[in-house]
């Protein structure tokens, strides 16, 4: 994967943020703050990670995310990030019934969020944009599968074309990778930025 300086710094900024929630879990393990960081990081860290790396990762983040509800489970911004960790794990499955049960645990995190926050139009336009998440992935799948078959079929003519054809499928795979990230686009851009400013602040009040 070839990194922009922007991506470089992103990974050094979280990487950071990782380590120093892991060495403050040491000494306060019911931090349900510092848990909502570490799984912020680690889904963070994952997006530059990809095939079962980046699903490791996500599952990785879903577990501190989960331990930090189980301290403090009316908290709305860890099951709002819960929420996007789940919405990106569904995409990574491309059996859809696999996709579904993620889709649902995602659905059931937004709602709790925005139930404990009703003012917080991210909570709610998280939720609008993830009813459509279900239909994106059976055509992300649809296309996949095209793309597959006419690489296969075009991989018996001759040994260049077969090259091109694993160029084309490599392709379509990254191309999959980044959709099945920005489909909470907006979301995830201003998760970014919260995360950014819980690292170095206590989370803001509720709207």
């Amino acid at each position: 994967m070839d990194l922009s300086e922007t991506d470089f710094d992103r990974i050094l900024f979280f990487e950071h943020a990782r380590k120093t929630a892991e060495a403050t879990y040491a000494t306060n393990p019911l931090d349900a703050d510092n848990l909502t960081k570490w799984g912020g990081a680690l889904f963070e860290l994952a997006q530059f990670q990809s095939g079962e790396e980046s699903v490791k990762a996500i599952s990785d983040a879903i577990s501190k995310l989960e331990e930090a509800l189980a301290i403090n489970p009316k908290k709305p911004e860890t099951n709002w990030y819960l929420g996007n960790a789940h919405s990106a794990l569904a995409f990574c499955f491309p059996d859809h019934d696999t996709a579904m049960v993620h889709f649902d645990k995602a659905t059931q995190c937004f709602q709790k969020a925005a139930e404990e926050d009703p003012g917080n139009e991210l909570y709610q336009k998280s939720l609008e944009m993830l009813a459509k998440a279900p239909e994106l992935h059976q055509e992300l799948q649809k296309q996949m599968a095209g793309q597959n078959t006419v690489n296969a079929t075009s991989s018996n003519t001759s040994t260049k074309v077969s090259k091109e054809s694993k160029k084309k499928k490599k392709n379509s795979d990254l191309t999959y990778d980044i959709l099945g990230w920005v489909i909470l686009a907006v979301g995830i851009v201003a998760w970014i930025g919260a995360a950014k400013y819980h690292v170095a602040a206590a989370p803001p009040p509720p709207r």
